[in-house]
């Protein structure tokens, strides 16, 4: 079964006015269908009425229409494009195997997120393309520009110049939605033109699912289909519940499995793209596992849920607030933690300097700390040195690994040493087999902890050199010389 990057596009425009205005209509629409009032729904909004299943027909012909109607102007295009020159270096024989300049074009969606045509959609809408054109839904079109593009969540934020307060979606709050709950879904599949559809929250908390470095998302069988992808996952208050960015399939087509990147992920990369600031999330100080069944049983637990933690960075937030190795972190700010990637992501979806409520198991019994979240640190300071001389490293560049530098490029947070940022294709390194992540732990015995020291390492006379590599899979010894 394949994973295709296909989301949905929706985008709502929404005052809290209007929402409001909303949930008095539909409660009054199914008050009038049982021929009298509901005292259990008087006074109260769609957002905060009790959840139940259709009582009569009447309620079965509700419609959405008012809710797409208003939605629509909302809903955007995104067009994009690039060049490609395949060339062999001889025009004739680029002729005579048909290459040369090729153009490359994309078809996706996006959703304005604010009035000034702030536009949030994914990553891989807009990776590696030089013109991004925003179609709005009245076939106006602007050039857009990238605030922020980031590989990890596979988001990126847009910015056009409309000249006017454009229609925009306003947020529901992702981590209060449940299974069961009524979606809708806007976008331009295939490039039919504008197409809705609807189904259901599915399941929540997917973290299965290897689209993204924080896999967790929201599932929904909403049909998703090609040209869907930074679309929205609405509710049936206009609200955005998820970005939505790709689906299981094996032809190609929806099969009712896709899912969303929840809305509070996209909140915090809006809010780094809009401010200017680097997009560094804050981290908890620890590794963990997820407890497993046998785990569960090794430590006494009735069930296995949570993460465990197997590393504490000394000195870090964990540490500061008294966790400790074998802590099971079971729930953050009162949202569940169902493993690891859960953790990851509650923490991750917060702000520098926020204080998280954290519950845990020590002991066989449950405990409460106060966590204040930090930024990774970013020690040792980065130090990039482009390697040079008579030895094997010779047009290589190192850097060294820190918490800060391996959240940025997706490493294990706790790995330190020097890592290969860069290496010359030319060079003797490349034809041995290095590579760009590889990791050098020692030169002829000598531990290099730091850049600078594996330059001073390497540089030292020698008719014989053994590199000590960590390949990421395992640690190999490259021989040179004799």
């Amino acid at each position: 079964m394949r994973l295709l990057f296909w989301g949905v596009i929706g985008l709502l425009a929404f005052s809290s006015a209007a929402c409001a205005e909303s949930g008095e209509t539909a409660a009054a629409v199914a008050a009038a269908a049982q021929d009298a009032p509901d005292p259990a729904l008087e006074g109260e909004t769609i957002e905060s009425a009790p959840r139940v299943a259709p009582r009569s027909m009447a309620e079965m012909h509700l419609s959405f229409a008012p809710v797409v109607e208003r939605a629509a102007p909302a809903v955007v295009n995104i067009y994009t494009r690039r060049v490609v020159n395949r060339s062999t270096g001889d025009p004739f024989f680029d002729r005579f195997f048909g290459m040369g300049p090729r153009e490359q074009t994309s078809l996706g969606s996006g959703v304005i997120v604010s009035p000034d045509g702030v536009i949030v959609t994914n990553n891989h809408v807009i990776e590696n393309m030089t013109e991004i054109k925003v179609v709005l839904a009245d076939r106006r079109e602007f050039e857009a520009q990238v605030l922020l593009a980031d590989s990890k969540t596979d988001l990126a934020v847009l910015k056009i110049e409309a000249g006017e307060p454009l229609p925009f979606l306003e947020f529901a709050n992702s981590d209060a939605v449940e299974v069961g709950d009524i979606v809708l879904a806007i976008g331009n599949p295939f490039g039919v033109g504008q197409t809705v559809t609807s189904g259901i929250i599915s399941a929540l908390a997917r973290t299965g699912v290897s689209i993204t470095d924080y896999q967790f998302f929201i599932q929904t069988d909403a049909a998703i289909n090609p040209g869907n992808s930074g679309g929205a996952l609405v509710d049936v208050n206009g609200r955005l519940v998820g970005v939505n960015t790709a689906i299981y399939s094996r032809t190609g087509g929806s099969h009712g499995i896709g899912f969303a990147i929840p809305s509070a992920l996209v909140q915090q990369v809006i809010r780094s793209a809009v401010t200017g600031g680097e997009l560094v999330r804050p981290w908890l100080g620890a590794a963990a596992d997820t407890v497993t069944a046998d785990i569960a049983r090794a430590i006494g637990l009735d069930r296995p849920a949570g993460a465990i933690i197997t590393e504490i960075w000394p000195g870090g937030p964990a540490d500061r607030a008294g966790l400790k190795v074998g802590d099971v972190v079971t729930e953050i700010d009162g949202e569940p933690v169902y493993d690891a990637a859960t953790l990851r992501y509650r923490v991750g979806v917060r702000s520098d300097g926020e204080t998280a409520t954290v519950v845990y198991r020590r002991d066989g019994r449950e405990r409460t700390a106060r966590v204040a979240l930090a930024l990774p640190p970013d020690e040792p300071a980065r130090d990039p040195r482009t390697l040079a001389g008579p030895h094997p490293l010779d047009g290589v560049t190192v850097d060294n690994l820190s918490p800060r530098f391996n959240e940025e490029v997706g490493l294990d947070p706790f790995r330190a040493g020097v890592v290969v940022a860069e290496v010359n294709p030319r060079s003797f390194a490349a034809r041995r087999g290095l590579r760009r992540g590889y990791r050098i732990l020692s030169v002829n015995g000598r531990k290099v902890r730091t850049s600078a020291e594996l330059e001073r390492e390497i540089n030292r006379p020698a008719r014989r050199w053994d590199i000590e590599v960590d390949t990421g899979r395992r640690i190999v010894t490259w021989t040179v010389g004799r």
